[in-house]
């Protein structure tokens, strides 16, 4: 779908006084099969989507496999729920960069004249970055099960990992779309998203879940890190163990990041695009 086949599908009929938040997610679902649409047509896009969790898993697993639980088998039960948090986080840099592309060529300012909610544009940049999400998580889970990667509970429980780490997935996109409207340019967002990436994801219990050897202030950074507690919830639900509250700690905090996030870049794009 063009740019302006979008255009006209969102335009057609009299613009409401109000939109609604039923016409707004209409808006924002259209505009999300628009960038799905250019992912469909540049495969290659997805080219380090697809090869990033190969990559980590093969690197950390023989790596440490070893040191932290004696064989490379025992350390991938633990390791591959860890990295789908890693990758929940890491998936969404792409998105940031691709926002600031399309406020740099002059698409968001075309959508601004539309007759649509003045959300629609950021919600169809998330839910159409949907698709980023499924093949890390497709290849990483399919790459680990060629490895010896087993899940040891029910289908139920596998499927409330997946959709736990998607929702994480969805509120640090909004992360990624704040740091796409600050960056100046394209090629400045991927630095930018590092910085807050990295002491994240590798001050977790990604990869090494037993934290008590850590520096007491490292020690105390894991137990708050949100990404510790996802991790930690889908160990639980897919290989085994008590999950206590680290579901409720990572929904918590999936839902105050949005509700910091959301408003700060609806304002952020007002200024921008």
């Amino acid at each position: 779908m063009t740019t302006m086949s979008v255009e006209r599908a969102l335009s057609a009929g009299e613009p409401p006084a109000r939109i609604s938040p039923r016409r707004t997610l209409r808006h924002g679902l259209t505009l999300a099969w628009r960038n799905i649409s250019q992912l469909k047509h540049s495969p290659e896009k997805l080219l380090d989507t697809t090869l990033m969790p190969i990559v980590f898993l093969l690197l950390f697993l023989y790596v440490f496999g070893g040191a932290v639980e004696g064989s490379t088998h025992s350390y991938l039960q633990k390791l591959l729920p860890g990295l789908v948090a890693q990758m929940a986080m890491f998936a969404t840099m792409g998105l940031g960069t691709a926002l600031n592309e399309d406020i740099h060529k002059g698409v968001f300012d075309r959508f601004r004249s539309l007759p649509i909610a003045r959300s629609a544009p950021l919600i169809g940049t998330v839910l159409g970055d949907t698709v980023r999400f499924v093949i890390v998580m497709t290849v990483l889970v399919g790459f680990g099960s060629l490895l010896g990667f087993r899940f040891h509970t029910d289908p139920l429980s596998v499927l409330g990992a997946f959709a736990l780490a998607y929702v994480f997935y969805l509120a640090v996109c909004w992360i990624s779309v704040l740091v796409g409207l600050i960056a100046p340019s394209p090629e400045t967002v991927q630095g930018l998203a590092f910085i807050w990436v990295m002491p994240l994801t590798f001050g977790s219990s990604i990869l090494v879940p037993n934290t008590s050897t850590m520096p007491g202030w490292l020690e105390a950074w894991t137990k708050v890190n949100p990404v510790s507690h996802l991790a930690e919830a889908v160990r639980a639900l897919t290989v085994g163990g008590s999950v206590g509250n680290h579901v409720w700690y990572t929904l918590g905090w999936a839902a105050a990041i949005v509700v910091v996030t959301f408003p700060i870049a609806m304002r952020m794009y007002s200024r921008r695009a």
